[in-house]
């Protein structure tokens, strides 16, 4: 957790942006996530710089090479550690002609950051900013990885708070919701098909490595870990760029974070890939046939994306392969022949575990539209018993534009660092969502369909032309009410207004 004093410093530098001339928040970070990076790049090169020393051996592998570059600059003086020392106007010219045309040469090495930095532009407007901004990211603490990462999650949260691109960010405690519903194991493979600022691998990674703190000891784990877990696309590079460096700062060292329209591409090579998908897809607009991949089109036939991304996970996972994603609430009754069809299939064809209910105000201010969490496994031969579904009322924060936290730090999310007191549960469901899931096979089978979370048999949804509405299966029970009898209570009210009318005559009587 970073301290009042790293988020000082983060705030002051976002400031410098905004005074400096740079008011939009992506772009604040997209330039921040840059100079993170030379800042890195610099590190690797000390690195293997003390690592040459102590061998005393040439070095293994330069990062910056020897000589000048294009332009006769050395290319030591491309460097964080050098760079940052010059006058503004000199360091200015370092960084605009020569650091930045060397960034968009380094896509060649293989790693996707260096892919995805290749098309990086420098839009600082002045000497003045860069020196500030340099001086000021200097300054913030870089060397252990979970204050890397807060960090860089705290600036992350400055583009929803800014009002802008909210939309890239699903809600931090959701998506550990729905990491630690599906229990990442150290030799799966991950995918997020449209991944944004790869908010659901990080939190992936985090658990795997509070899960299993022996990962990184295993060579072959650790391999697997750095290198071929963590898979995300997207179409947009500013997030590619943003999200592969989230990834850096919380430590994996080069993960696939890759340009793909998911929908609008055939998936040769991503067929049954993956063991276990985690998504919060786009879903607001319709898509082209024409655009439209004919391998999803052959699954459902519709120009609904949340539709065709749910026909997508299907297609990229292995058998076996389970997902947890974010759908909107239509999916769940929708009533055209291409919703029903994809349920059936969800429930038929494959193993539907759960639907989660989300309350309809976790996206706000962004988006008040209800959702729900559909968790299911690829089996092609059904499975499905029964569905477990909870309807979460609270999830620690205010339902509102605000979204102010309803509870202390240290107890809200799915995992709290402090147990919830017995009254605190209905401000904060998720770590009952937790409990009760792991139950679903068990008591959760004969809890009432009054109760917060239950579970609804395979016929039974069935039978309902496989309605998944939380609401089609809970029972409400409605407290009955005696009302008294219209006579007696319109005779107390004549008594009532005999009462007034003879104390408004003693009234008048003692005012003469």
């Amino acid at each position: 957790m970073i301290t009042g004093n790293i988020k000082s410093q983060i705030d002051q530098i976002w400031n410098a942006f905004w005074s400096g001339g740079i008011s939009n928040p992506l772009e604040v970070i997209e330039q921040i996530t840059f100079l993170l990076f030379l800042r890195r790049l610099d590190d690797l090169h000390t690195l293997e710089e003390n690592k040459a020393a102590r061998l005393k051996r040439p070095l293994a592998r330069r990062v910056f090479p020897e000589g000048s570059d294009a332009r006769g600059r050395s290319y030591e003086h491309l460097r964080w550690s050098r760079f940052k020392h010059f006058a503004p106007a000199e360091m200015y010219t370092i960084v605009a002609e020569h650091v930045f045309p060397y960034l968009r040469t380094l896509g060649g090495d293989g790693s996707t950051y260096a892919q995805n930095m290749k098309d990086a532009r420098f839009t600082i407007p002045t000497p003045a900013l860069l020196v500030k901004v340099v001086d000021l990211l200097d300054a913030v603490p870089m060397d252990d990885r979970d204050t890397k990462g807060d960090l860089y999650e705290y600036m992350l949260g400055k583009i929803a708070s800014a009002g802008q691109n909210g939309q890239f960010r699903t809600p931090r405690h959701i998506i550990r919701l729905m990491v630690e519903l599906t229990a990442p194991q150290p030799g799966d493979v991950i995918c997020d098909p449209a991944c944004g600022t790869a908010g659901f691998l990080v939190a992936a990674g985090e658990v795997l490595r509070e899960r299993h703190p022996n990962l990184l000891h295993d060579t072959r784990l650790r391999e697997h870990f750095h290198h071929h877990m963590f898979h995300g696309f997207d179409f947009d590079n500013t997030m590619l760029r943003i999200g592969s460096m989230n990834m850096l700062l919380h430590g994996v060292e080069n993960p696939d974070i890759r340009y793909r329209d998911s929908l609008a591409q055939d998936h040769a090579g991503e067929e049954e890939k993956y063991t276990l998908v985690l998504a919060n897809p786009p879903f607001a607009g319709s898509l082209d046939y024409e655009n439209t991949a004919k391998d999803l089109l052959q699954i459902v036939k519709t120009r609904k994306t949340e539709l065709l991304f749910l026909a997508l996970f299907l297609r990229l996972l292995k058998p076996g392969g389970r997902a947890a994603v974010i759908v909107p609430d239509g999916v769940l009754f929708g009533s055209s022949k291409a919703h029903k069809e994809l349920r059936r299939m969800l429930v038929e064809e494959q193993k539907l575990d759960a639907v989660v209910k989300l309350p309809g105000g976790v996206f706000k201010p962004y988006a008040g539209v209800s959702t729900a969490i559909l968790l299911f496994t690829r089996t092609d031969s059904g499975g499905t018993d029964s569905v477990w579904f909870y309807d979460v009322q609270a999830d620690g924060w205010s339902l509102d534009d605000k979204r102010t936290p309803l509870l202390a730090e240290d107890k809200l999310g799915p995992v709290p660092r402090s147990a919830l007191a017995e009254g605190e549960h209905g401000r904060n469901n998720l770590p009952d969502v937790l409990a009760r899931w792991g139950q679903r096979n068990g008591d959760e089978r004969v809890r009432p369909r009054t109760a917060q979370s239950f579970c609804a048999a395979k016929a039974e949804i069935a039978a309902q032309g496989y309605d998944l509405s939380l609401n089609r299966y809970k029972e409400v029970v409605h407290e009955e009410v005696e009302h008294r009898a219209p006579k007696e209570i319109l005779a107390e009210l004549a008594k009532l207004e005999e009462e007034i009318q003879r104390e408004m005559k003693e009234l008048e009587g003692m005012l003469k």
